[in-house]
Order: structure tokens, then C-alpha cells, then sequence
């Protein structure tokens, strides 16, 4: 009885060791991070396509080009966390711009609005394609432009790894391409750009954008892909909702607040939480 009593006082030593050490203790945690925030919406008659969501990141590239964002260490406390949601589908004149996602203090900004006919492209983390004139701008290191539509056929939304492309005759211009993490254990990539709308056939989409057409795809949920741009009347797609993916030692205890949807994953030391969606005021505590 002695023997046993020692082992079991010496596991529990060195569990507590683990805890409060540098290595295995309560922090602060090495964390990285994916944020990207919802898509916009196609626009209406020769409609551009949506805008990606704009995409921040610590564990690869982030979009419109720029390099990963600097390495994030937290100690344990209470941090916002919020998924944006996409933009409507609307049934005439320009798209709707995506909503923003948050993770602590990194913002990524929701993707613009496709244009309608005669009527300008939303700006937003990648910008919405044009109709009659220019595409919208993206955000530094979040997203591209949209492509520039015409002559009754609009321009592909930007996409967090490419600009949207321009109208070809009169066929819709393709949405901007997005980017690939890992950051779960495999690479998938997300935030595209929506298709546009154009007499000749819709531009084509990927990485979460939706295709444009007669009426247009919506976006990808949880991609931040855009919408696809729609003819005169018809409904455009909508854009897909954000995510917030973070990526953070075992031992950290991690829990959320009530209304957030998440799943977890362990990928070798780490645990992997992708949260899908959120209620406003949604908090991740981590100790």
C-alpha cells in the first residue's frame, strides 16, 4: 500500500509540474489563426459577381498578396470572436456586402456587392465585380479587386487570392480565385470570388464563389466566397457566411460562449477549433 500511495502522489506532482511549466502550463499560448469574413452578394441584369470575404491569417498567406500576419502568443483571458455572415441575394440593382468576422483584435472585412446595371461595385475585403463600369476595390492584405464588366455583362468578384476577371464579349467575367491553408491538418481553399452575369453564359467560380448565370449560385457557407451575378429581375446569389478557425496547444483549456457552433479536431500538438457560427457578443476564453 505504501508503493502505490508514492506512485500515485508522484503522478500527481508531476501532472501539476506539467501545468504550471513553461512547456505544458497555462500559458501564455502560441495561437494561430484563420479569419475570414463573409462574402457579398452577386449583383443584378449583367450583374458582377460578389467579393470574397476578407481573409487574415497567421499560418500562411493572407489574401490580396500579403504574407502571413505576425505570430500571435495570448495569455489566458477572454477574447470576442464573431463569424460574419454573407451578403443577401437581392433581386435588382447592385449586390449586398458581406459582414465582417473577428477574432480578438484582427477584423477581416465582409467582400463587397457586385454591381447592377449602371450602378457601382461594392468595396469590401475583395471587391464585387462591375456591371457598366469598374469593380470594387479590396482591402490591403485581405482581398483583390473586382473585375471591370460592360456592354451588358459584368465582371467577376475578387477573390482573396486573385482579382476577378473582366467581362469577355459578352459572357460574365470568372470570380478572383481564393487562397489554401492548412491550418486544419489539410489544405482547403476558401474565399473565391462569385461569377458574373452576362447574355452570353455566367462566369464560372471557385473556392466557395458561386457561378453567375440567368439566376445567380450563392457562395459556399463558411468559405466567404461571392455571390454569382443574375439577369434583369432574377434573384443573385447570395454570399457565404465566414469562418474563424484557430489553432491552439492541447493543454490549453478552451471554452466558448453560448450561440457559438464550433467543431474540434486534434492535428498533432495542437487543437484545431473551427467555429461556424456565432451569436453577437460571442466570446472564446482561453486558460
Amino acid at each position: 500500500m505504501a508503493v502505490t500511495s508514492m506512485a500515485n502522489s508522484s503522478i500527481r506532482d508531476f501532472q501539476k509540474y506539467n501545468r504550471m511549466s513553461t512547456t505544458f502550463g497555462a500559458g501564455p499560448f502560441a495561437v494561430s489563426y484563420l479569419v475570414i469574413a463573409g462574402g457579398g452578394s452577386g449583383g443584378v441584369n449583367g450583374g458582377g459577381g460578389g467579393g470574397a470575404g476578407g481573409y487574415r491569417t497567421n499560418a500562411g498567406t493572407s489574401g490580396g498578396g500579403g504574407s502571413a500576419e505576425a505570430g500571435l502568443s495570448l495569455t489566458p483571458g477572454v477574447y470576442a470572436v464573431t463569424v460574419g455572415a454573407g451578403g443577401a441575394s437581392v433581386s435588382s440593382g447592385s449586390g449586398t456586402q458581406g459582414n465582417s468576422s473577428v477574432f480578438d483584435l484582427f477584423t477581416s472585412v465582409g467582400g463587397g456587392g457586385g454591381a447592377g446595371y449602371n450602378v457601382t461595385a461594392g468595396d469590401g475585403g475583395s471587391g464585387g465585380g462591375g456591371s457598366d463600369a469598374s469593380g470594387g476595390a479590396g482591402t490591403a492584405n485581405q482581398g483583390f479587386a473586382g473585375g471591370d464588366g460592360g456592354g451588358g455583362a459584368g465582371g467577376g468578384g475578387g477573390g482573396a487570392g486573385a482579382v476577378g476577371a473582366a467581362l469577355s464579349g459578352t459572357t460574365g467575367g470568372n470570380g478572383g480565385a481564393g487562397v489554401s491553408s492548412s491550418i486544419t491538418g489539410s489544405a482547403v481553399s476558401r474565399a473565391g470570388g462569385g461569377g458574373a452575369r452576362g447574355a452570353a453564359g455566367g462566369g464560372t467560380a471557385s473556392d466557395g464563389g458561386g457561378a453567375g448565370g440567368f439566376t445567380g449560385t450563392a457562395g459556399t457557407v463558411n468559405t466567404g466566397g461571392g455571390g454569382g451575378g443574375s439577369a434583369n429581375g432574377q434573384a443573385s446569389g447570395a454570399g457565404g457566411s465566414g469562418v474563424v478557425i484557430l489553432s491552439i496547444p492541447a493543454q490549453a483549456i478552451v471554452t466558448f460562449s453560448g450561440g457559438v457552433t464550433q467543431t474540434s479536431a486534434t492535428v498533432g500538438i495542437n487543437k484545431v477549433y473551427t467555429v461556424t457560427e456565432t451569436d453577437p457578443g460571442s466570446t472564446v476564453t482561453i486558460g
